[in-house]
């Protein structure tokens, strides 16, 4: 049970990627008052946590209803999940998540930014969907379901954790060492994207 946790742990860690979240945010709530951001942050994590726990409950049944196989998905999910690594190695990720920050802040009648876009797209975004719709589609029992879940919340809360301290993180860290963190994240994202596709594919070949 405790490879599952740290593998689920791991991997939703990489994909929702709180180091790469915390500019973001600090940029989008400059003129905020620290009450005001803490609170922003609590309000976009606990509403990217209720997204991400109603497709890890109920993925698989939408997934049947569109008459979709749980192969194709894996499949399909690894590639999307390779596509996010490649921009997180080339940090297109950043860039477009800096550009959509960019034009929020350009639109002075939006003030709260704990819905668009910190709790979706930037942290239950199609690669966290997809991710915690695979891991608990894996997931074999109640038991295994219920420790998938808890490497969401523990990942979440460490989301929390680097919003609320966005601002003093980033002084400490600087632009350089979140650049090299995202890289690297990137890479092992890529691994697990793979393994993800391969799982998927030998499925197939073995049903058929």
């Amino acid at each position: 049970m405790i490879e599952l946790f740290l593998s689920a742990f791991v991997t939703l860690f990489v994909v929702i990627d709180p180091p790469g979240c915390a500019p973001i945010y600090a940029g989008l709530v400059k003129g905020a008052t620290a009450r005001q951001a803490s609170a922003m942050a609590a309000r976009a994590c606990a509403i990217a946590l209720a997204i991400l726990l109603v497709f890890a409950l109920f993925g698989e049944d939408l997934l049947g209803a569109l008459h979709i196989e749980l192969n194709s998905f894996r499949i399909a999910g690894g590639i999307m999940l390779f596509v996010i690594a490649m921009d997180m190695v080339f940090e297109k990720r950043t860039q477009r998540r800096e550009e959509r920050a960019e034009k929020l802040r350009h639109t002075p009648e939006v003030e709260d930014v704990s819905v668009f876009p910190m709790a979706m797209p930037m942290i239950a975004g199609p690669g966290s969907i997809a991710t915690i719709m695979l891991l608990t589609a894996r997931a074999k029992g109640t038991e295994e379901t219920l420790v998938v879940l808890g490497a969401l919340i523990a990942v979440m809360a460490l989301t929390l954790a680097a919003l609320a301290a966005a601002g003093p993180l980033m002084r400490v860290l600087g632009t350089r060492v979140e650049a090299v963190i995202t890289r690297l994240l990137g890479v092992l994202l890529a691994a697990l994207a793979a393994q993800y596709v391969i799982d998927g594919v030998k499925a197939v070949l073995t049903a058929t």
